[in-house]
């Protein structure tokens, strides 16, 4: 017990001073402050079984953010169900519905939901291509929507 109570105390010493840095490894991201599922709503996606929609927002905060969710759909709207949702900044400027070079992540979300998964969101876009990809798995299949590049400036 006393060697576990002076390890903490140590590292309590250390963060409280400043000895210690917390470095991360993950992908840019949004703040998820910034991040909604509402805005100029600029592609949206439905699937044609009719269980889904990928929609991707955009808002010109933070240098451009877009922002995607994969809402259920006709039997599936009000049912919990897993459902996953993510969205890319690529490092492409034009060639909408091409496949994306990842530069940076939003999400993903996924979950057991019954209206939807997200937000997700990432910033940066003004001046590039995004894409987002969302599925529902409904009664053991699974309905995907992958957007390829969409809000692409040029």
């Amino acid at each position: 017990m006393r060697i576990i109570r002076s390890v903490l105390t140590l590292v309590m010493a250390l963060v409280a001073f400043g000895g210690i840095t917390a470095v991360s490894a993950l992908p840019a991201q949004a703040s998820t402050a910034a991040i909604s599922c509402s805005g100029s709503v600029t592609d949206r996606f439905a699937h044609p079984s009719g269980l889904g929609e990928l929609v991707i927002y955009y808002n010109s905060t933070n240098g451009g953010t877009n922002s995607a969710c994969f809402y259920h759909r006709g039997a599936a709207a009000g049912v919990a169900a897993p459902t996953y949702v993510i969205i890319h900044r690529c490092a492409e400027t034009s060639g909408e519905g091409g496949p994306c070079t990842i530069r940076a992540t939003g999400g993903p979300d996924s979950g057991n939901f019954s209206s939807y998964a997200g937000p997700v969101g990432v910033t940066g876009t003004a001046n590039y291509c995004v894409a987002a990809y969302g599925h529902i798995d409904w009664r053991g299949t699974r309905y995907a929507l992958n957007s390829g590049r969409q809000g692409c400036p040029n």
